[in-house]
């Protein structure tokens, strides 16, 4: 269903196509399958949940490890922009001190202050938690991802199916 959306393309040569061209760049860093897309969503939650500046830059300095859609992998790292960041990275601390057994800090400041003095005690379980939720959360989600693309296709299939034995009836 979402499969067709992507996959309309107009007839000739695009101004993508010519983009691409020009920069000899890889036709994967924009394909539309299954594959390209899953990865491309993976990739931005994974630098989407991490705690660093310019996540973006991280995204683009995967391209040539990994072939993903950049488009889509950059626009899942948006996720993580000014107002999600504070609820993010707190449940990022408190799930990191949950996995470490620790107590958290009670009372917290929203000051640069109290930030500098409690770095240490905020450091490692932030990126205890961001690691859990980079690897584990990001690979269920890439999982359930493919699987209901494949499901889709079989529905998809199943209905043109039938649709085509209904018209041979009548």
């Amino acid at each position: 269903m979402i499969r067709k959306v992507f996959k309309k393309k107009p007839s000739g040569k695009s101004k993508i196509d010519a983009f691409l061209e020009k920069y000899k760049l890889p036709k994967a860093y924009l394909s539309v399958n299954r594959r390209m897309i899953t990865r491309g969503v993976a990739i931005g939650l994974f630098w989407g949940f991490i705690p660093m500046p310019m996540q973006m830059l991280a995204v683009m300095a995967s391209t040539p490890f990994i072939r993903f859609n950049v488009p889509i992998a950059i626009s899942m790292v948006w996720l993580s922009n000014p107002f999600t960041m504070p609820p993010m990275y707190y449940m990022e601390y408190l799930t990191g001190n949950f996995l470490l057994g620790r107590e958290g800090i009670d009372d917290i400041e929203m000051t640069v202050e109290w930030f500098s003095a409690n770095i240490g005690d905020i450091f490692v379980p932030l990126y205890v938690g961001t690691a859990f939720y980079s690897i584990v959360v990001t690979g269920f989600i890439y999982v359930l991802l493919n699987r209901l693309w494949i499901r889709s296709v079989h529905s998809e299939k199943h209905e043109r199916k039938t649709s085509r034995k209904q018209k041979k009836i009548s």
